[in-house]
């Protein structure tokens, strides 16, 4: 996509937002919002920049981001920049290009890596990173979850079932962002898991089955989320320029089933929890 067209599809989904929040107000959660799983990847020829990035997520409400990006320029770049009215908690990711994504896991280069990337001195939190299944015993895997128990830092972890218990083998006290909260998990299964494990934090992109018909939040998701406020973060990730480009729309959506929660739930889901994970120093 060309800078100018990409640019223009910005402008407009920020008009359309304003619109939205003034016609839509009483249908709709008002509050400020915590995106919990961002990226600014350049790659590929893209390289949206990060004032129209900042631009995009004031219109939004959004007032804090964690942010994870491939290769770490991205986050570099949002670092520097966090001083435009949008707080920046870092992730460092162990990927450089888009193939570590596959590879990452058997890859010796990547703890060095890792290592010298940390001396920045700003990261809070490791990934987010891929893995399925067995894929999380490899050494490389278990290296890595203890550097970040060395570090106190945080997992932000895209995984199945099998290798998330495998992660918390390595580290039963593990730090944990669900990164989508297993996809298609069970939601007895979920609320299993965050039972189990006490700093297990579900995050809610592409989270299949939170509503349906209408909008309107399913009982076992709504369940959820009142028996487990203190437990999800909502997110955006934006992995691919399509994602930027439906910012306002993926805001939005979550807006719509926040305003169906009593309202210190939802101050918790869309803001509180990431704020109190991640507070300002």
């Amino acid at each position: 996509m060309r800078r100018r067209d990409f640019t223009l599809a910005l402008l407009l989904a920020t008009a359309t937002s304003a619109r939205g929040q003034a016609a839509g107000a009483n249908a709709r959660y008002d509050g400020p919002l915590f995106d919990g799983h961002l990226h600014l990847n350049w790659e590929n020829g893209f390289r949206l920049p990060v004032d129209e990035a900042f631009a995009l997520m004031r219109a939004n409400g959004v007032t804090t981001i964690l942010t994870t990006s491939r290769p770490n320029d991205g986050t570099h770049a949002l670092v520097e920049g966090g001083s435009k009215g949008v707080r920046v908690v870092p992730f460092l990711r162990p990927y450089r290009v888009r193939s570590d994504v596959q590879s990452w896991s058997t890859d010796a280069t990547v703890l060095p890596f890792l290592e010298a990337e940390f001396k920045r001195g700003y990261y809070v939190g490791l990934g987010e990173f891929h893995l399925s299944g067995e894929a999380a015993a490899n050494d490389v895997v278990r290296q890595a979850v203890g550097f970040a128990r060395r570090h106190g830092l945080w997992l932000h972890a895209h995984v199945d079932d099998a290798a998330l218990e495998i992660l918390y083998r390595h580290d039963p006290q593990a730090k944990i962002i669900w990164a989508h909260t297993g996809f298609s998990t069970p939601p007895a299964k979920v609320a299993a898991y965050l039972r189990e494990h006490p700093q297990l934090i579900g995050e809610l992109s592409y989270r299949y089955g939170i509503t349906g018909d209408g909008g309107q939040l399913t009982p076992e998701w709504r369940k959820l989320f009142e028996e487990f406020p203190d437990r999800f973060l909502i997110g955006s990730d934006t992995w691919i320029p399509q994602r930027w480009q439906v910012y306002r729309e993926l805001m939005e959506s979550y807006r719509t089933w926040l305003a169906q929660l009593p309202r210190a739930v939802a101050d918790r889901i869309a803001h509180g929890n990431g704020e109190r994970l991640f507070p300002k120093h």
